[in-house]
C-alpha cells in the first residue's frame, strides 16, 4: 500500500500531471500490475483488468447522470472466425484491444476507437487441436512489454504457448523454435507437451489411452516468467480412471525457456502425496487450473486455483483426500515452490471446481489493520478468504461433518471446511421448506416430485443407479454450474473492500451408473480402464407441471459484501422476473416479486458504479444496468441488442471511457455520445 495518506497521494500525483482517476487506482494498489492510468488513458492490462482480477477501473466519465445516454459506439462480428461462445474479455493496452475468437483461438488486434481489425493470427491446424473439447472456450491473452515493446502471449486449444509481436502479430523472434509440424513457424512458439513428462507425437499430441489435456485460460506474465494453467476433458465425460494430471508449467517471457512445473498430483515425497491412497497419483489426473490465473507481481506469488482429479462424483479409485485437487495454491513464480496452499474440497465428487479467479484485496479489518489478503469465490457459495502471503485463513474455518456415500466403494472425506465468514451467497442444500410456495397447489406438486429426489445439506453427495430407495437423483445444491462459475466472474473495488457476486439459484441432480455403460456414451474416451461408476445420463433433474422454477426466488442475484467486515452490505436480484413466471397462469393473481432472471450477470466495477449485464422480462432483451456500489439501488439502465456472458470490462482511451460486453460472437462497445463525435462519428 501506499505511505502517502489518500489526500497527499492525488496531490502528489496532481504535481506529476495525474488526474483524480490515476490518483484512486495508485491507491487501490493496482497500479503495481503495470496499468497505463493518466487523464486519458486508462488500461485494461490483464483478462481480470489488473493482476489482482478485481476487474475493476478507474475510469469515470461514466457516471450516474450520464449513464442512460451510452450507446453502441462500435461493433466487431468474430463470425468469420466461427466465433460463437463469447468468453473472451478483450484486454486494451499499449493503444489496442486484444482478443481471441473462435475455436481455432485466432489472435486478434483492433483499433479501440472503431473496432477495425488490425491484424489477426493462428496457428495452422494439428490433430490435438481439432479434438480439443475447449477449443471455444479461448479466455482472452497475456500481456508483457520486452525492451518496451509489446507482447501478446496465448496458449492454444493445442497446448502450444505462443508470443506475437504486439505491433505486427509476427511471431515473436527468439522465442520458442521450430515445432516439427507443417506450416508452423520458425520462431514464437514452444510445445508445452514437451515438458509435461508423457510421450506424445508433435501432431496428434498424446494417446487418448493416457490421457488429454488442453486449455482454456490465457497464460499470466509475471515479471519475467510466463505461468500457463490447462484445461483436461470435462470430468463429466469420463469414465475412465486414468488420465494426465494438469501439472502448471512456467517459461521465461523472452526466450521460451522451460522453467519449472509444478505437480499438481504429488510425487512419492513430495508434500501431500500421503493423500493419494491406492497408487492413484501413478494413473489418474486431472486437477487443472482452468481458470484464470492471478499474481502478486511484488512479491513473485502466482495464485492458482484447481478442479478435482479425474471422474466427476465417483471416486473409489482414488481414495484419501487427493491433494492439490480443488485447491488454492500460492506458488513461487520463479522457482514453482509450493508456499502455501487450502484444499476448499477434500475428495471432490461434486465437480465443485474453484472456478474463478482469486481475487487479491488489501483490507482493513477493525481491530486488525491492512491484512493482505486473497479471496475465491466458489461454487457451493462460499467465498474463502486468505491472508495471501501465509495462507492463513482470514476469518475461522470449520471442519463441519458432511453426509457420506452410499455408493459401493466410494469414501468420501468425513468432513469438509465452512467459513465462518463471510455468509454464503446462495442457497446451501435444499429441503422442503426450500421449495416454491406461491400456491398451496403448486407447493403439493414441488412435494410429491421431490419425493422422487434424495434431498439434503450441502455436500450431499451422488447416489448410484440401483439405489435401495428407488430415488431418480441426488440434490447436489448449488449445483456443479454454481452458485458462482466462470461465466460470471465476481468483482471487486479495491477502493472500499467491497466484492461483487454474481450467482445463479440452481441445482444439480445426480446419478451415476456403471462405468462401462457410462463409457458406450462417450465418443472419444480418454484412458483404458472402467471405473466402477461415473456419470450417468442427464435429463432426471425435477419439473413441475406449470415450468416454474422448483424453488423459491431469488433464481439470480448479487451478493456484495464488505470484506473490511466479512458482511453482506446488500443482495439484489440481477435481471428481471421472466415472463414465463410472472405471466405464468399457474401463479394468476399472485405478487411474485423481483425474482431475477434466473441467470447470472456479467460485470465490471468502475469507480462511479457497478454494472453489470442482464435480460429483460422476454429473455431475449439485453440491459445493461448502473448500481450504486453501496446500496445496491439501481441508477440506470440501457437496451442493447445481444446476451452476453463472461465478464465485461472497461478502460478509457482517447480521453473517452468505454464499456465492452461479449454477445456471442461480437464485442460491442458502449460509450457517451463524445466519444463518436471525437472520431467524427465513424464506426
Amino acid at each position: 500500500m501506499s505511505k502517502f495518506s489518500p489526500k497527499a497521494l492525488k496531490n502528489r500525483m496532481r504535481e506529476f500531471g495525474l488526474g483524480a482517476a490515476a490518483a484512486a487506482f495508485m491507491l487501490s494498489g493496482s497500479v503495481s500490475g503495470q496499468n497505463l492510468v493518466t487523464d486519458d488513458t486508462i488500461e485494461w492490462y490483464t483478462l481480470g483488468g489488473d493482476y489482482a482480477h478485481t476487474r475493476y477501473t478507474p475510469a469515470d466519465e461514466i457516471t450516474a447522470d450520464n449513464f442512460e445516454e451510452l450507446e453502441v459506439a462500435w461493433e466487431w462480428d468474430g463470425s468469420s472466425f466461427g466465433g460463437y461462445s463469447g468468453r473472451s474479455t478483450p484486454t486494451y493496452v499499449d493503444g489496442k484491444v486484444f482478443t481471441v475468437s473462435g475455436p481455432r483461438r485466432n489472435v486478434v488486434a483492433l483499433d479501440p476507437k472503431t473496432g477495425e481489425t488490425l491484424w489477426s493470427y493462428r496457428l495452422p491446424n494439428t490433430g490435438r487441436w481439432e479434438y480439443s473439447m475447449r477449443a471455444s472456450y479461448g479466455k482472452g491473452i497475456a500481456y508483457s512489454r520486452i525492451n518496451g515493446k509489446g507482447v501478446v502471449y496465448i496458449s492454444t486449444p493445442g497446448f502450444f504457448l505462443v508470443a506475437l509481436d504486439a505491433e505486427t502479430g509476427a511471431p515473436l523472434e527468439g522465442f520458442g523454435g521450430q515445432v516439427p509440424v507443417e506450416g508452423f513457424p520458425e520462431t514464437g512458439v514452444v510445445d508445452m507437451l514437451a515438458d509435461l513428462g508423457h510421450p506424445y507425437d508433435p501432431y496428434e499430441g498424446i494417446p487418448l489411452e493416457t490421457g488429454y489435456i488442453t486449455t482454456s485460460s490465457p497464460p499470466i506474465v509475471i515479471n519475467d516468467t510466463v505461468v500457463v494453467g490447462n484445461s483436461a476433458e470435462q470430468g463429466y465425460l469420463q469414465a475412465r480412471i486414468e488420465n494426465v494430471p494438469g501439472d502448471i508449467l512456467a517459461y521465461d517471457k523472452h526466450t521460451g525457456e522451460f522453467k519449472w512445473k509444478f505437480n499438481v498430483i504429488p510425487r512419492p515425497g513430495e508434500y501431500g502425496h500421503e493423500t493419494w491412497e491406492n497408487d492413484a497419483w501413478s494413473y489418474t489426473g486431472d486437477v487443472s487450473s482452468w481458470a484464470p490465473l492471478t499474481a502478486d507481481v511484488e512479491n513473485n506469488i502466482v495464485y492458482v486455483p484447481t478442479n478435482p482429479p479425474t471422474i466427476d462424483y465417483y471416486g473409489g479409485f482414488r481414495p484419501g483426500d487427493n491433494l492439490f485437487g480443488t485447491s488454492v495454491i500460492a506458488l513461487n513464480s520463479e522457482t514453482g515452490e509450493r508456499i502455501w496452499h487450502y484444499q476448499t474440497v477434500k475428495h471432490d465428487v461434486w465437480n465443485y471446481d474453484n472456478p474463478s479467479p482469486p481475487i487479491m484485496m488489501d483490507l482493513n479489518i477493525p481491530g486488525r489493520g491492512t491484512v493482505s489478503a486473497v479471496a475465491e469465490v466458489t461454487k457451493q457459495g462460499f467465498v474463502y478468504t486468505f491472508d495471501r502471503f501465509t495462507g492463513e485463513p482470514v476469518w475461522p474455518m470449520e471442519e463441519r461433518p458432511v453426509p457420506q456415500s452410499e455408493v459401493p466403494g466410494e469414501k468420501l472425506a468425513e468432513t469438509q471446511p465452512f467459513p465462518t465468514k463471510p455468509p454464503p451467497f446462495e442457497q446451501q442444500g435444499l429441503t422442503e421448506d426450500d421449495l416454491i410456495d406461491f400456491t398451496p397447489e403448486l407447493r403439493r406438486e414441488a412435494l410429491e416430485v421431490m419425493a422422487e429426489y434424495d434431498l439434503g445439506p450441502l455436500f450431499n453427495p451422488p447416489i448410484h443407479d440401483g439405489n435401495a430407495e428407488g430415488k431418480l437423483g441426488a440434490a447436489m445444491c448449488p449445483g456443479d454450474g454454481g452458485g458462482a462459475n466462470i461465466y460470471a466472474p465476481p468483482t471487486a473495488d479495491p477502493t472500499t473492500g467491497f466484492l461483487y457476486v454474481s450467482s445463479a439459484n440452481a441445482c444439480s441432480w445426480q446419478l451415476v451408473i456403471p462405468g462401462e455403460e457410462a463409457d458406450a456414451a462417450i465418443e472419444k474416451p480418454t484412458g483404458t480402464t472402467f471405473a466402477a461408476y461415473a456419470n450417468g445420463p442427464r435429463g432426471r433433474s425435477p419439473r413441475l407441471r406449470s415450468g416454474l422454477p422448483y424453488v423459491k426466488p431469488l433464481y439470480s442475484s448479487i451478493t456484495a459484501y464488505n470484506m473490511n467486515t466479512g458482511e453482506i452490505a446488500f443482495r439484489i436480484p440481477s435481471g428481471e422476473t421472466p415472463d414465463r413466471v410472472r405471466n405464468n397462469p399457474a401463479v394468476e393473481g399472485v405478487d411474485v416479486g423481483d425474482t431475477g432472471s434466473g441467470r447470472a450477470s456479467s460485470m465490471v466495477t468502475t469507480a462511479n458504479m457497478l454494472v453489470y449485464a442482464g435480460v429483460d422480462h422476454d429473455g431475449q432483451t439485453g440491459l445493461l444496468y448502473a448500481i450504486d456500489k453501496q446500496t445496491g439501488e439501481e441508477l440506470g439502465r440501457v437496451e442493447f441488442d445481444g446476451q452476453v456472458r463472461y465478464g465485461l470490462s472497461s478502460w478509457m482511451h482517447d480521453g473517452h471511457q468505454y464499456i465492452i460486453l461479449q454477445a456471442g460472437a461480437k464485442l460491442i462497445a458502449m460509450a457517451l455520445p463524445e466519444a463518436q463525435a471525437s472520431m467524427g462519428g465513424s464506426h
